[in-house]
């Protein structure tokens, strides 16, 4: 999956699994709750000292094993069981919330010929296509796209609901801010599921 270049990292952190640094839109941050229950903060705007994992499977199960949730908050914790299914359903949300936005605001287009206009007339910034779509219609999506970034995190089901459809398998987003912000949330939802990705395409 080729990711878009968003304008603005927001800045380093420290992934508390890796204790390795990078930027912040390659990680998720979270909370604590005054009751002690550790949350996602995908907005980032929940109040409270953030704790910062990798945007993958990987680091986040490598945090619960190692009990470095526990370690960066020095406190009790309780951390879900499901904290992975948790953030994967999270991530997903979010996206499926900004490509309903941009549908209402005239910054997306869906299905084949549709996209396929707006590609000829130079109007696309990022294509989406579905994670289980023909490989048969990517192609023929390629060619027009002229290496335009291509992201594919959304079942066709999942893209479809998030416009208003049964099932969406392309769509294009227009240039802008919902753009990269869709781009910066599937960068971070490929991580959760790329195994499935790898799974389509072998």
């Amino acid at each position: 999956m080729a990711r878009a270049a968003t304008k603005d990292d927001g800045g380093m952190r420290r992934c508390v699994a890796t204790r390795q640094s990078r930027p912040r839109r390659e990680l998720i941050r979270f909370v604590v709750g005054p009751d002690g229950s550790l949350a996602p903060d995908f907005g980032e705007k929940l109040p409270g000292r953030g704790i910062w994992v990798g945007a993958d499977a990987q680091s986040l199960e490598a945090a619960q094993r190692g009990r470095a949730f526990q370690r960066a908050a020095r406190r009790k914790l309780t951390v879900p069981e499901d904290l992975g299914f948790r953030v994967e359903t999270g991530l997903a949300q979010c996206c499926c919330n900004l490509l309903g936005l941009a549908r209402r605001s005239g910054q997306l287009a869906a299905g084949f010929d549709r996209v396929c206009e707006w590609l000829r007339e130079g109007r696309g910034a990022l294509l989406v296509e579905a994670l289980d779509g023909a490989e048969n219609g990517r192609r023929a999506l390629a060619g027009l796209a002229r290496g335009l970034p291509a992201v594919s995190v959304l079942t066709a089901a999942e893209m479809g609901a998030a416009i208003g459809r049964d099932f969406t398998v392309h769509a294009v987003l227009g240039p802008g801010r919902l753009a990269e912000r869709f781009a910066l949330e599937a960068g971070r939802l490929a991580g959760f599921r790329k195994a499935k990705a790898d799974g389509r395409q072998g």
